[in-house]
């Protein structure tokens, strides 16, 4: 059972997440874990080797950042900080035609007050400069580059995962192409010159593309670790060296032994698993497209308003408090608030959701989503880090860089693999030839093969890369996962319990039931309850005006207007008393709601919330109003019966209105009236009963019971103690 408390338990030491890159298989991440998880100060180091990532928590007043890195260094990697400017910065740069173009950045850039160096190199569109962070920033150099015509690019990691597979391409052709003649030459009767022929051909793959295995294998065995490098350069250093005596035996006779040569067995096997690695970097590529696509929505132009004129400006200088101008068809920059004008906004990438959603002055709008119509002044409340879209990155690349408990399993197996392999393979040496009296020949070829076979990055690359696809797949259907083992711990879930106002239902009101008293419609009616309620701001009101304007009804103006408070509202409507509200409204008023009552008692036994309107002094008719379902509400619980799994409902609404609810959606467990801190007890109930559950929520009431429940669910549209709460988030 999960104790609440843990989710917000604080975490006093810096936490911090650095690219890496040099890893070649699950190994390398564990030399990595393991070398920085043995110096002081490190409280812990967790490698993704999926997205080639290292997420350290360490203590800065024990140990250093840079002897963190040096470490890495050490151990033969390159790791760079994600989250800090340290002065050092490398990105692509778009638009540079010729060699004199990389000339004028680098003019530009070492003109520019603050820039101690740069460097680009046309060849590759790189820049690199090293500068004052104290003087400029980042977004300074990229203001500098635009303003000599050049457009810098901030996403290197989607280019680089497509060059790194691009290389690993190049060279398996390559490869392939020096190794798939060997082959059938070796079916040729044997001559020196054909030997010789293939001997060169071996070679060549040998140290150029085979060059990469020895120099891992180099940095693994002075870390006094081994990894698939360690095999891979045993494996072919074993059958290159076995065939190269055999080649020189055929030269000088007698200096070695004769026997086969397995020239092809090394080439091919460097060749195979470079291909292996260009699938590798692939579906590294590939598995991180969900975010590559949601860091593609971000806007990176904006219209700003200085002086009371237009300027186009980099989405990425805005700072809090400017002002942004957004046409229709154009993205919203950041986070911000409209300060004039209305505007129809598309937030599909946010809720999923096509309808376009109306907003005004004081309403909030999200960076990325898309203004439909109208033109709306932004003011900029949050950028950078702190907006919803860099938010939910940072989750999602969270979710990624956790471990879950199958894949420390499968770690441990791999760290043991490659020496395990080894030992086998010695074995088997041993076996075939002192204790069968096999020829040394027989016993080698058998040694081979079992180090040729053996590959151990499966073991370490397909959970990371599984959670990184499955938390990508997650993102496009609306679920962000805070944590990988969130995706492990929900298949053997047993319970679901769910809030019911804004999880099961809207979570608004809206008008369900119109009942009119002859001469007048329904359409009458709505009319006049729109009229009265118009210049009141209470939820119900405002959900009849809502309904009229959506009937498309006009709405009259009143006069005398007064709210009496837990009652309803007094007001004339055309010279006549018009009366909106509750029963005891009613009564104190001695209005004659007797023809109308049958219906109120049906509708209020629904748990409908139900207005009387009465128009000079005699009761005209009823509206009910309800939080109604969701769309999908009632065919995600048939789902979740349909997987086996237990229903409940947690809610502090009244009984009456919580068995609606759950009768409408095949809920049979209600738990209604419950208070906030009781929430839990109801949650631990089930989990003492030896069920894994899972809770949804998305109020700050929930919050308690989302940290109780084994896997805790927010909805997207609820408060951030809930989101925050919760172990994923819902947003459609």
């Amino acid at each position: 059972m999960t104790n609440a408390s843990e989710k917000y338990k604080p975490n006093a030491e810096l936490r911090k997440q650095y690219k890496v890159s040099g890893m070649s298989c699950a190994n390398c991440a564990l030399a990595i874990e393991k070398g920085i998880g043995q110096m002081k100060g490190v409280n812990s180091a967790a490698v993704n080797l999926a997205s080639e990532k290292l997420t350290l928590e360490y203590d800065p007043s024990v140990v250093k950042e840079e002897d963190i890195l040096t470490r890495i260094d050490d151990l033969g990697y390159k790791a760079y900080s994600e989250d800090s400017d340290d002065g050092q910065q490398q990105f692509k740069v778009s638009g540079m035609t010729c060699a004199n173009c990389a000339l004028n950045i680098e003019k530009k850039l070492k003109g520019t007050p603050g820039v101690n160096t740069a460097s680009v190199n046309y060849a590759n569109e790189t820049v690199t400069v090293d500068y004052d962070p104290q003087i400029l920033s980042l977004t300074d150099i990229y203001a500098q580059i635009r303003d000599a015509g050049y457009i810098p690019l901030k996403n290197m990691e989607a280019n680089e995962k497509v060059r790194e597979a691009i290389i690993q391409r190049n060279w398996g052709i390559f490869s392939a192409i020096l190794s798939f003649p060997i082959m059938p030459l070796m079916y040729l009767p044997m001559t020196a010159p054909l030997m010789f022929f293939i001997f060169v051909l071996a070679t060549i793959v040998q140290f150029t593309v085979g060059g990469i295995f020895y120099r891992g294998a180099y940095h693994a065995l002075k870390n006094r670790s081994a990894n698939m490098d360690v095999l891979v350069a045993l494996g072919i250093t074993a059958a290159y060296g076995y065939s190269l005596m055999t080649a020189i035996n055929m030269f000088y006779p007698d200096l070695f032994f004769v026997g086969p040569n397995f020239f092809d067995t090394s080439a091919l096997l460097i060749t195979f698993v470079r291909f292996g690695k260009y699938l590798e970097a692939k579906a590294k590529g590939q598995a991180g497209q969900a975010l590559t696509r949601l860091l593609e929505l971000q806007s990176d132009k904006a219209r700003m308003l200085v002086n009371g004129e237009e300027q186009e400006v980099a989405a990425a200088d805005l700072v809090i408090g400017d002002v942004v101008i957004v046409k229709p068809g154009e993205r919203i920059p950041v986070d911000g608030e409209i300060i004039a004008g209305q505007a129809s906004i598309d937030e599909s990438m946010l809720t999923g959701e096509s309808i376009t959603v109306d907003k005004g002055v004081g309403d909030a709008v999200i960076g990325a989503t898309i203004n439909r119509s109208g033109s709306i002044k932004v003011k900029i409340t949050k950028t950078g880090k702190d907006t919803v879209l860099a938010g939910i990155i940072k989750m999602v690349e969270d979710a990624q860089g956790v471990k879950p408990p199958i894949q420390r399993l499968a770690d441990l197996i791999a760290n043991y693999f490659v020496p395990a392999v080894v030992i086998i393979s010695a074995i088997t040496f041993s076996v075939w030839y002192f204790l069968l009296d096999s020829t040394f020949v027989f016993a080698f070829t058998a040694a081979i093969a079992v180090l040729v076979i053996a590959c151990p990055c499966a073991l370490g690359l397909a959970t990371p890369t599984a959670i990184m696809v499955g938390s990508g797949v997650g993102l496009n259907r609306g679920l962000l996962f805070k944590s990988a083992a969130v995706l492990e711990g929900i298949a053997s879930l047993q319970a679901v319990g769910f809030d019911k106002t804004g999880t099961l239902t809207k979570g608004t009101p809206e008008v369900t039931d119109i009942v009119a008293v002859a001469p007048f419609n329904e359409r009458d009616l709505l009319q006049i309850a729109a009229a009265g309620e118009k210049p009141s701001i209470h939820p119900l009101a405002q959900a009849i005006v809502t309904r009229a304007q959506e009937e498309e009804v006009e709405i009259a103006d009143v006069n005398d207007y007064k709210e009496e408070s837990g009652h309803g509202i007094i007001c004339s409507y055309q010279g006549k008393a018009l009366l909106i509200g509750n029963m005891k409204h009613m009564q104190k008023n001695g209005i004659d709601i007797r023809e109308i009552e049958p219906e109120f008692q049906r509708l209020a036994a629904e748990g409908k919330t139900t207005m009387f309107i009465a128009l000079d002094g005699l009761g005209i008719g009823l509206i009910a109003l309800a939080d109604v379902l969701k769309e999908s509400t009632r065919e995600a619980i048939q789902r979740l019966h349909k997987m086996g799994l237990k229903t409940f409902m947690v809610t502090g609404d009244n009984e009456k209105v919580a068995r609606v609810v759950g009768q409408e959606v095949g809920i049979e467990e209600i738990n209604a009236e419950v208070l906030p801190q009781d929430k839990i007890g109801i949650v631990q109930k089930y989990q003492e009963q030896g069920l894994r559950v899972a809770m949804v929520g998305d109020g700050i009431n929930d919050a308690p019971a989302l940290a109780q429940a084994d896997i805790g669910n927010a909805v997207g549209s609820g408060t951030d103690v809930a989101k925050e709460t919760g172990d994923v988030m819902l947003v459609r």
